[in-house]
């Protein structure tokens, strides 16, 4: 039967059946989406006196905008946030900051979110950063910590900041660091640091934390063929996660290969040698032991002043890594290197000059310009 024709045998019936219940009302004309009583109001804009004055008084919300302010790129923002940080650093540096890495799938954020429901019960409030890597594609980042650490993200005493990586180092968020000074003047005093898992971030990382924590799994092949030796000479602890059920014997065996290798390495510079725990987060068995560890470790390196060592050292590392970043981003925002810079790409790709000689050219440029 075609349209035509169906449509003229329900405009019949409905002329005949005027009082049937099957009638089609006709209805009212498309109502807007918003009220057109909504008046969208603009929220004020902080002044740095309350951000202070928020963070010292451990305001979340408040050292939430201060991060996004910390992370943000408009230079507005980055002047108002460096007096932020500066203000607030003589109230900062009474934490402990362990960085947390390890090979995708040792279940970071369970690891984390067992411990960190175990740290608040002795008294502590605990800031995780958690670095969430950004695509390479689209610059997106998913920042799924808070969904995936359930139990914890509700808890007073716990802070979860997803930060995107932008493209920085390794997936190291560029600006983690200032975050962890507004961290600490908001009143917490333990840091966590997650990063996107084994590769270049955590260097940047070790630079900023005063333990480095590797967390493993057992039974993913040859254990120690699964890391790479840079990485676990920077491991002040190692950590054998999943060590439940069937997987107990196997985890333990793995801590004894890893616990051999370590042996084998030189004694870092703090003179702790690294000792390698198993725990199961879902099971919550061995986190005790775990937590007991990294309070041993920061006994002796208090004890030895290689604490306060390690500090200073971070502190000259950061301001040099600042003057290069603010270099570098000076460089390539100068108009007489803008102009240019396209052009002596495409000469290097053509041949037709060297890309040392390109790169001298153009510093070249840039100090001409500077005068």
């Amino acid at each position: 039967m075609s349209f035509t024709k169906i449509h003229h045998y329900e405009k019949e019936y409905a002329d005949t059946h005027h009082d049937t219940a099957l009638n089609v009302a006709e209805g009212v004309e498309d109502q807007p989406i918003i009220s057109p009583y909504f008046t969208r109001r603009k929220k004020r804009a902080l002044t740095t006196d309350e951000y202070v004055e928020g963070i010292l008084a451990g305001n979340i919300t408040t050292l939430s905008q201060a991060i996004t302010l910390v992370e943000s790129s408009n230079p507005a923002h980055y002047a108002q946030a460096q007096e932020i940080i500066e203000r607030c650093l003589p109230h900062a540096g009474r934490s402990v900051r362990i960085g947390i890495t390890g090979v995708p799938g040792a279940g970071k954020s369970t690891f984390i979110e067992a411990v960190g429901n175990m740290v608040t019960s002795l008294r502590h409030k605990l800031a995780v950063l958690a670095i969430d890597p950004s695509s390479e594609r689209s610059g997106g980042s998913i920042l799924g910590d808070k969904t995936r650490m359930e139990s914890i993200c509700h808890n007073p005493d716990i802070f979860i900041r997803p930060s995107p990586s932008a493209g920085s180092l390794g997936g190291v968020a560029r600006k983690t660091r200032e975050t962890i000074v507004l961290c600490e003047a908001a009143g917490f005093d333990v840091v966590f640091i997650e990063t996107v898992g084994v590769g270049q971030s955590e260097t940047a990382v070790h630079s900023m934390v005063d333990m480095f924590m590797l967390l493993q799994i057992s039974g993913a092949g040859d254990e120690l063929q699964g890391i790479k030796r840079g990485i676990m000479e920077m491991a002040d602890m190692m950590v054998i996660t999943k060590a439940d059920g069937e997987n107990l014997h196997k985890a333990e065996l793995a801590r004894a290969q890893f616990q051999g290798a370590l042996r084998l390495f030189p004694v870092p510079e703090s003179g702790w040698r690294p000792k390698v725990y198993t725990c199961s987060a879902v099971a919550e068995t061995g986190l005790e032991e775990v937590w007991k560890g990294v309070e041993e470790y920061l006994d002796h390196i208090h004890a030895n002043g290689y604490f306060q060592h390690n500090r200073n050292r971070q502190n000259k590392y950061w301001m040099y890594e600042t003057i290069n970043e603010a270099l570098r981003g000076s460089f390539y925002h100068d108009p007489a290197v803008e102009g240019k810079i396209a052009e002596y790409e495409q000469r290097v790709l053509d041949d037709r000059i060297s890309s040392f000689i390109a790169a001298k050219e153009l510093l070249e440029l840039y100090f001409k310009d500077l005068k």
